[in-house]
């Protein structure tokens, strides 16, 4: 480091400390604008990431009558039904699967212990789960079968991107709440960071008069202002990093937020990306605060 890259940061270092209590407040802002902002990458990639878990999981099911016009429903029917939908644009090739009365009861068992033992008889009816071509054929593979096209033995068809529609738009919600405290975190770090820069210049204007009188470079005026911007950005962001780490490896354990999926598949950014965003974050916080000062208030 020069001579003059010293003497830069040593004024930034002491304009700071003349001016810590608005130093400490943009550093403030910044940590948290720039901590609800990884909580928002985390959050909003991990919904990214269920949501397309949750599309390729997406089927329709068909749940088929006891009887219809007084004769029982049989396995041949089903069949023939089956038969008929190999010919559905919306069907994935072998998408087609036969969950039994007693399969169905299984399952139910494992869903709802209690209830099953008391249960005088098998409710449960046979069900085709119908696995669509493409996630967003999901709602054509419902319409093809049901209304007009719905066949006789069909007792029930559910379409099962109603529920995950439900749980997106409560995810969206929370993205949408986060982003709008984000926003507003951030423009309050800005304003913070070009009101600690504007304490800075009021305090030294005659030192700066004094500096251009003597042949002073306006960048040379201008870097330490500079230097207070982007050290109060990098200082929060670096301190927005140390809590999610600290959040990471205390709470999100006992949160156990990887249970609420179950699926291996579905996984937030990697946290080093989230850290490189952070960082880059309040360096932008810094050097923008500072610039627009510099450029309205240091007329050099």
């Amino acid at each position: 480091m020069t001579g003059r890259s010293k003497l830069l940061f040593s004024e930034a270092w002491r304009s700071l400390g003349a001016n810590l209590s608005t130093t400490v407040a943009a550093t403030m802002t910044v940590l948290i604008g720039m901590f609800l902002l990884g909580l928002f990458i985390a959050l909003g990639t991990w919904t990214v990431s269920w949501s397309n878990h949750v599309k390729h999981e997406l089927v329709v099911k068909v749940d088929f009558k006891n009887t219809v016009h007084g004769r029982r429903v049989t396995r041949q029917d089903e069949t023939l039904y089956a038969r008929s939908l190999q010919s559905n644009p919306y069907l994935k090739v072998g998408g087609i699967k036969y969950v039994s009365k007693a399969q169905g009861l299984k399952i139910m068992e494992k869903q709802v212990p209690g209830l099953v033992g008391s249960l005088p008889f098998n409710p449960i009816p046979d069900r085709f789960e119908l696995t669509p071509d493409k996630p967003e054929d999901v709602n054509n593979l419902y319409a093809s079968i049901t209304g007009s096209h719905q066949s006789p033995i069909v007792g029930k068809v559910i379409d099962g991107k109603q529920i995950s529609h439900r749980i997106l738009q409560v995810a969206h919600v929370i993205e949408a709440v986060f982003v709008i405290a984000t926003l507003v975190l951030v423009v309050a770090s800005i304003l913070l960071i070009s009101n600690t820069i504007r304490l800075s210049i009021f305090s030294r204007r005659r030192e700066i008069e004094v500096m251009k009188l003597v042949g002073a470079t306006n960048w040379f005026v201008r870097g330490p202002f500079m230097l207070e911007g982007l050290i109060c950005g990098i200082a929060g962001s670096l301190l927005a990093i140390f809590f999610l780490v600290l959040g990471k490896s205390v709470v999100l354990p006992a949160l156990n937020i990887t249970s609420l999926s179950g699926d291996s598949d579905v996984h937030a950014m990697a946290f080093p990306l989230v850290a490189l965003w952070l960082v880059v974050g309040g360096l932008l916080l810094g050097a923008v605060g500072s610039g627009l000062t510099i450029r309205r208030f240091l007329q050099v």
